[in-house]
């Protein structure tokens, strides 16, 4: 580790977070994975729903919020009184990001209109995560990462085609929208450390899910073509599938380019049919989706998965099983590369989550911390960044401001 960036790139640059749920905290929790430090501002009474979030609640703690709120220090803060509201203004003068994912107009009421901010902090990064932007006739409507996901695209063309659109088994839509919103941050800071003039980054659900898909948009325009659901294949990729096994199992095999397949139709005994017509080609292959795939499942399902993916792998053919956590916490790989790494939790214990992604080889991120107990770091911050005596600190604590 670089001696100037202890906790990664992002040693030294202070984001102030004011969202809740999942958006605009994925944006915080990316930006305190590369070293920021990170003060989530939340509501006295409760704080950020996330805390409650979660199907397995051991000692009635949500296990999601150690994770969004790593690396983070927790301030209480009433922003519905004019106290909390300032507050917020002094903390974000001495700020370089600021972080929130409520709806349009929501700041503004507060005083903390962007424009408000930088007039207190020219420098200053406001990071906006909402369902639809900042503008245009949407921008009002209340919005979650589910409704996000369907107006993008993803949501039709997941699933069965035989069933409705599926939704995939994680709020895919707010981390998205969070992932872009830290790119654009970074962006931004750039052009702040170069002018000294901050800027808002706009980042909005249905855009970032819209952002992945590919030439669906084209496809349509051009063509008049609409993808649709294609279960466990992309049309005209073949063979790339989930393949049976003997003993009930699935193994993922993608072999789709030519020198690929050559290799494939080899591991199978099978040389010939990296020249069959039918088969010597993308196109080919493509067009003979359904029969290739049938011919290599009759094959597939006369091994265990242990000894297919050893068979596969020796002969240079990408497959992999379909993994859960108990396979992720029992792989070599994700063990040796520390995927899964271990954070002490003050009620749990050992907390296993997920590492930092992605890899940097001078200024690394890392983790050092689960989500803080609410108000854990309010005086600390209030001392420490504001330089508020204790008497002003009890003062504002009874007004309910804290």
């Amino acid at each position: 580790m670089t001696g100037s960036f202890p906790d990664g790139p992002l040693t030294g640059v202070r984001v102030v977070e004011a969202g809740v749920l999942l958006a605009g905290p994925f944006c915080a929790q990316l930006l305190g994975d590369f070293g920021a430090e990170v003060i989530k501002v939340e509501q006295p009474d409760g704080g950020d729903p996330m805390r409650q979030w979660g199907r397995e609640k051991p000692h009635g703690k949500s296990l999601w919020f150690p994770v969004v709120a790593r690396n983070k220090k927790s301030v209480t803060c009433n922003l519905r009184m004019p106290e909390g509201q300032q507050l917020m203004r002094d903390l974000l003068a001495g700020a370089d990001v600021f972080v929130e994912n409520f709806r349009p107009g929501t700041l503004e009421r507060w005083g903390l209109a962007p424009e408000e901010l930088h007039r207190i902090n020219p420098r200053l990064v406001v990071v906006r995560v909402t369902a639809f932007g900042q503008d245009g006739p949407y921008a009002s409507r209340a919005g979650y990462g589910s409704i996000g996901e369907a107006m993008g695209g993803i949501r039709h063309v997941t699933g069965d085609p035989s069933t409705p659109p599926s939704r995939i088994g994680v709020s895919l839509g707010d981390s998205l929208a969070g992932t872009f919103a830290a790119l654009g941050a970074m962006m931004a800071l750039r052009v702040a450390s170069s002018t000294g003039q901050g800027q808002v980054v706009d980042s909005a659900i249905y855009e970032s899910v819209l952002a992945l898909m590919e030439s669906l948009v084209p496809e349509y325009a051009l063509t008049g073509y609409i993808r649709e659901r294609t279960g466990s294949i992309l049309p005209n990729v073949a063979p790339s599938n989930a393949y049976p096994t003997r003993d009930g199992a699935t193994v993922l095999i993608a072999a789709n380019q030519d020198t690929v397949f050559r290799r494939l139709a080899a591991v199978m005994g099978r040389p010939e049919l990296a020249d069959d017509p039918r088969y010597a080609t993308h196109a080919a292959r493509g067009a003979h989706q359904a029969e290739l795939d049938d011919l290599i499942a009759a094959w597939t399902v006369t091994f265990e998965p242990a000894a297919l993916l050893r068979l596969l792998h020796l002969g240079g053919v990408p497959a992999g099983s379909v993994y859960t956590a108990r396979e992720m916490l029992a792989d070599e790989h994700f063990a040796a590369r520390e995927a899964i790494v271990e954070l002490d939790h003050p009620e749990m214990g050992a907390f296993p989550m997920q590492n930092v992604a992605p890899r940097l080889s001078r200024t690394p991120g890392r983790l050092r911390s689960v989500g803080p107990r609410l108000g854990e770091h309010t005086d600390e911050v209030l001392r420490q960044v504001l330089r508020l005596a204790d008497d002003r600190i009890t003062e504002l604590r009874a007004a309910g401001a804290i």
